[in-house]
Formats: C-alpha cells, sequence, structure tokens
C-alpha cells in the first residue's frame, strides 16, 4: 500500500532535551493508527510534524511523498484533515456552524470575503449530516457544547476529502455519553472503505474506537512499540510505556486498561 507518512530518524530538540527522540514510524494509507503514551511523551509533537505544523531538529519527515524542508507546506496542507483543542481556540465563537466548516474548502478560520459555489455548500451540509450535526448548521459555534464542538472540528477536517487525517485528542474533557457517541461515529468513520489513512492521539486506551488497525506507544520521545494493534497493545507494552504494572482488557473491540500491584 502506498505510504502516506514516512518519519526517518526524527529527532525534535527543544531546550537541550529531546521530546521526539529518533523515530522511525510508516504509515500506509489503509492504516488507522491511535498513538497513546503519558505527559510529555511527545504525541502531540508527532502529530504537529506530521501535520507539517512543526520540522524536525534531525532526520526526516515525508508526508504525502514530500519531504518537509524541501515542499511548500502551504500547498500541502489542504491535502491533510487536522483537528485538535488548539485549533478550536482560533474558531471565531460568532462563526456558524455551516461556515466553521465550510472555510476548510479555503484553509481558512473565520469567514471573510471568499466566495463558495454551490458544491461547496451541499457538501458542508452533507458532513454536517455524517456527523450528526445537521440540525446545529446555523448556530454560532461558541454556544456548542464540548461534544458538538469537536464534532464540528472533525467534520472541518473532512470536508476537503483529506488524504491524511490527524486528530489530537478528540474525546478529551467529554462525558462518558457524548465521548461515547464521538467513538461511535469515528468507528463507523474509520471502517468505512473510502476513509483516509488516519492517526488519533489519546491518552486511554477506553477511546480507541472501532476500525483502528495500528498503535505506536511512545515513552520519552522514543518508540516503546509499533504495529498492529491486536499483536502491540498488550499489558507488557503498556506497563513499559506508563511506568507502571499495567493490566489490560477488550470486550467486542473495545479496550480497557486499569493498574495492578504487580503481582
Amino acid at each position: 500500500m502506498p505510504q502516506v507518512l514516512e518519519f526517518a530518524d526524527v529527532v525534535v530538540r527543544r531546550n537541550a532535551r529531546n521530546i521526539v527522540d529518533h523515530v522511525d514510524w510508516t504509515v500506509t494509507d489503509d492504516q488507522r493508527w491511535v498513538v497513546l503514551g503519558p505527559n510529555g511523551a511527545g504525541k502531540t509533537t508527532v502529530l504537529q510534524l506530521a501535520a507539517t505544523l512543526l520540522h524536525p531538529t534531525s532526520g526526516t519527515v515525508t508526508v504525502l511523498d514530500e519531504q518537509l524542508g524541501r515542499t511548500d507546506v502551504f500547498e500541502l496542507r489542504p491535502r491533510i484533515g487536522f483537528a485538535s483543542s488548539a485549533m478550536a481556540k482560533r474558531v471565531p465563537p460568532e462563526e456558524t456552524v455551516l461556515d466553521v466548516v465550510l472555510t476548510a474548502a479555503f484553509s481558512v478560520l473565520g469567514r471573510w470575503n471568499e466566495e463558495y459555489e454551490t458544491i461547496d455548500e451541499r457538501r458542508a451540509r452533507r458532513v454536517l449530516g455524517e456527523w450528526k450535526l445537521d440540525q446545529l448548521a446555523e448556530r454560532t459555534f461558541g454556544t456548542l457544547s464540548d461534544g458538538e464542538q469537536k464534532r464540528v472540528q472533525i467534520a472541518r477536517a473532512v470536508m476537503t476529502d483529506p488524504e491524511l487525517l490527524l486528530l489530537d485528542e478528540p474525546t478529551a474533557s467529554l462525558d462518558l455519553g457524548a465521548r461515547e457517541e464521538l467513538l461511535g461515529l469515528l468507528g463507523g468513520y474509520a471502517q468505512a472503505p473510502t476513509t483516509p489513512a488516519m492517526v488519533m492521539v489519546t491518552h486511554h486506551v477506553e477511546e480507541i474506537p472501532l476500525g483502528f488497525t495500528h498503535v505506536l506507544l511512545l515513552r520519552d520521545g522514543g518508540v516503546v512499540a509499533a504495529g498492529p494493534i491486536d499483536e502491540t497493545l498488550t499489558a507488557q507494552n503498556l506497563s513499559d510505556t506508563f511506568g507502571m504494572p499495567i493490566a489490560l482488557s477488550s470486550d467486542g473491540g473495545r479496550f480497557a486498561a486499569r493498574a495492578t500491584n504487580g503481582s
């Protein structure tokens, strides 16, 4: 399968510390990756590299066959869907939900003087329907609940039919009901045959949707393990990643983890 993302001996160094430490990693277009690790493991930095928002200190990052540092990232970014809480903070709170999604066509946040075609609005409304947001199209972004805002961010990220979809903790801060609703939608999307390659960062195995195929486990900027989720997401690898004994269970394709006393 074609590669959409490749890290080769990638280092990101800040304040005399490697926050990404000699990482090798490859994502192909038929894979759905979850990135797990404790706070400070380098998860968000890895996602920022993949989103072309950051360049490595050393090593090479290749995104959609373009090497960072040797390509125009402003031409590359429209091919990448990216949703994060940091991006949500930049959305004007008075912007309507429809316009938040629609402006993805021009890779801007906040509608200004752009002119959109009828086909753009039709697609935006279809995407809103797919993410159960069609009834909120005329609501302003600032009046939405956390769960609704998360879904709007993802709808915006998929609006342009990206070749790579990146999600930074999409279920963080959600209550149980909102989390499960979003995970159900993400699971359905991940399993669709036309879905692009996906990379999702999370802290918790409970937040891994159905349909995700691979896992990257990070600790202190380095790779603990990476590979197919059924082989790589093990109690031992989780224990090594989080630095404590962890028990892992699964039920119907969903996972749960808890600390043990080591006995």
